[in-house]
């Protein structure tokens, strides 16, 4: 399948459905955009009493644009003290969900390149679709490294308590993510089950656990010479300790429930090393855990959809929607 410029940003409103529902307003939701771009306006925010363990100095979430092209958008946010989902609704729901965590390095949530365009790609194929815009570890939250993890956790949680809301399977609900925010969906694929925060209601009682889980080009080893250093000094500070930078190692902590993995990554990355690919490849097929890898020669990092488009990685959302399909998702 082939795509221009104005049909991976725009999949108009015509292919959504829903109104607003949440209570905090998208990220960025004050920016001005193109004419004709569809703004998602419905979200849902992740603690019902403000998130635990906030910093001593109050944060103000920022949104900075950072394109010079007029009719793309590119926005990144940091600051966020209020955690929230926001929600891409299908017009044809296949019963299936999927949470995305973009990147950003943990310095900030990238907006568009990794989330909305994203999110509006699989809510035309069906999919209801919920970006995560979490917490971020080098903001002075008491959970340190795991609070990312902590609003992973309790998205998939919500999403799930709220199948019957949005028409879905609560056992349908795979994760992805891209670069920093492939290590949080990696990192939620492997330590589900870790407890990182106090349980507020019923919905964390339910499984995180995802159905799928998909890191696209991510960050998985905390270990030099293949770690992000940029990634690894926002979760773990400048000297972390061999056992710290385990624990934040997707391809360390494996368990034998792990769910079915698609990873894709570029040889060229010059950000992040492939190599962090193949180590998750070789933990999970050490696991038996059913994987399937896509490798290109060209595509960088950052790719997402726009970047991808005229080059052969371009494929890669439909080799990735028939992984899900395979699998049930």
């Amino acid at each position: 399948m082939t795509f221009d410029r104005r049909t991976v940003m725009a999949l108009a409103a015509a292919g959504m459905a829903g109104t607003a529902f949440g209570q905090t307003p998208p990220p960025g939701s004050n920016v001005p955009v193109p004419r004709g771009l569809y703004q998602p306006t419905e979200t849902i925010d992740l603690w019902p009493d403000g998130a635990p363990g906030a910093p001593a100095k109050p944060l103000v979430e920022t949104v900075n644009e950072r394109s010079t092209d007029a009719q793309l958008t590119d926005r990144a946010v940091f600051g966020i003290s209020r955690p929230r989902m926001v929600v891409f609704r299908p017009s044809q729901p296949n019963g299936a969900a999927v949470l995305i965590t973009p990147g950003g390095g943990y310095r900030w949530v990238v907006v568009d390149k990794e989330g909305y365009e994203m999110g509006r790609w699989l809510a035309a194929r069906g999919y209801t679709v919920f970006v995560l815009f979490y917490r971020l570890p080098g903001e002075g939250w008491a959970a340190g490294p795991d609070v990312g993890l902590s609003d992973a956790q309790r998205a998939m949680r919500l999403i799930r308590s709220r199948a019957a809301t949005y028409g879905i399977d609560p056992a349908r609900v795979g994760a992805m993510g891209f670069s920093a925010g492939g290590h949080l969906c990696a990192d939620l694929a492997t330590r589900f089950d870790v407890k990182t925060y106090e349980p507020v209601d019923d919905a964390d009682a339910l499984s995180a656990r995802p159905f799928i889980a998909a890191p696209i080009y991510p960050v998985i080893a905390m270990q030099k010479p293949n770690a992000h250093a940029g990634s690894r000094e926002k979760l773990l500070g400048t000297a972390p300790t061999a056992a710290a930078e385990k624990r934040l190692s997707p391809h360390m902590n494996v368990p034998d429930n792990a769910p079915p993995f698609f990873l894709l990554h570029a040889e060229d990355d010059d950000a992040v090393p492939v190599e962090n690919a193949y180590l998750m490849r070789a933990a999970l097929r050490a696991k038996g855990i059913l994987t399937e890898t896509h490798v290109f020669a060209h595509g960088g990092h950052g790719f997402g959809l726009r970047k991808a488009i005229g080059k052969p990685v371009e494929a890669w959302p439909d080799l990735f929607l028939g992984f899900a399909r395979a699998q049930g998702l």
